[in-house]
């Protein structure tokens, strides 16, 4: 099965054909996926060389003019490195784009910590009026960079991750998805976690939301599920950071008597870069941890 980053260009090269106002910025990473597409729109696709900065500045600048910019790399390039530019060019301005990252929190363990960004979502979280996709399977990243691509004028980031779930769900670039209902607690499955926690979860009364946009996050169905549990006891399972959504459950359910883990990725630096898998392990992602993780805040509850 092919990545999300195999689907991404040959999705973004035929919206270039489709729509004149589409153009793609590249900072090197990833020119050599678009060189057809440079051949047919030369004026369209702009390769700024390894200046990360530059590639937000000139995706800005093309938005100013009234196109709707593509801007891709790796996470950390894409949203770490130049996020002054971020919260400036594209922010303070008010103009919109579409940032479209790759290697995720720990895809290529080997490329080190300068290629690791497992707190992107929470940094632009720091912002305001993001649209974040978090697609969990190469078909719904196709559904989410379309979305993303003709939602007029927006600031959209698409984080595509080689880590992905075994089949795509019907998204839909707004609302979570009941993927399995219980009346014990809530568990929120964001994008490529969905498969493991479906494994963890497999026998408990939980309900499963499954969220690949998770910024506007998705309220309704988390108040809804909640509201419909015996406790509004919600774990959120996210690719990145550990406790990037707790807040937004915690204000979904401000109302309500209720409690909130987050679980994900940790702060703490592993310096042994290993294997994906060895990465998900040690940050207790994997579905034995997460079961244990889980099944332990539930009972947490019930002893209380």
């Amino acid at each position: 099965m092919d990545t999300m980053r195999d689907r991404f260009a040959p999705v973004v090269s035929k919206l270039l054909d489709e729509d004149p106002r589409v153009a793609v910025v590249l900072a090197e990473i990833g020119s050599d996926r678009f060189v057809e597409a440079e051949r047919r729109h030369p004026d369209r696709v702009i390769n700024v060389g390894i200046r990360e900065q530059l590639l937000i500045g000139t995706g800005a600048g093309l938005a100013l003019t009234g196109l709707r910019p593509v801007m891709h790399t790796f996470a950390s390039f894409l949203v770490e490195r130049p996020f002054e530019q971020v919260k400036l060019d594209l922010g303070h301005q008010d103009v919109g784009g579409v940032l479209v990252s790759a290697a995720a929190s720990f895809d290529w363990p080997s490329g080190g910590f300068t290629h690791m960004a497992p707190g992107d979502v929470a940094l632009l979280d720091t912002l305001d009026g993001w649209t974040v996709h978090v697609p969990g399977h190469p078909d719904e990243a196709e559904t989410l960079l379309r979305h993303a691509v003709g939602a007029g004028d927006d600031r959209v980031y698409v984080r595509l991750s080689v880590q992905s779930n075994k089949e795509a769900l019907a998204v839909d670039g707004e609302r979570s998805l009941t993927v399995r209902e219980g009346h014990s607690g809530v568990v929120v499955a964001v994008g490529p976690m969905l498969d493991a926690v479906l494994t963890a979860t497999e026998g408990l009364d939980v309900t499963v939301l499954y969220a690949t946009t998770v910024r506007p996050f998705d309220s309704e169905a988390l108040r809804r599920a909640a509201g419909a549990a015996d406790a509004a006891d919600v774990v959120i399972v996210e690719p990145y950071l550990a406790g990037t959504s707790t807040a937004a459950a915690n204000d979904a359910l401000a109302d309500l008597p209720h409690r909130v883990l987050g679980l994900g990725v940790g702060r703490r630096e592993l310096r042994r870069y290993g294997q994906i898998e060895e990465h998900v392990a040690a940050h207790g992602l994997d579905p034995a941890s997460l079961r244990e993780r889980i099944s332990g805040f539930l009972a947490g509850r019930a002893r209380g």
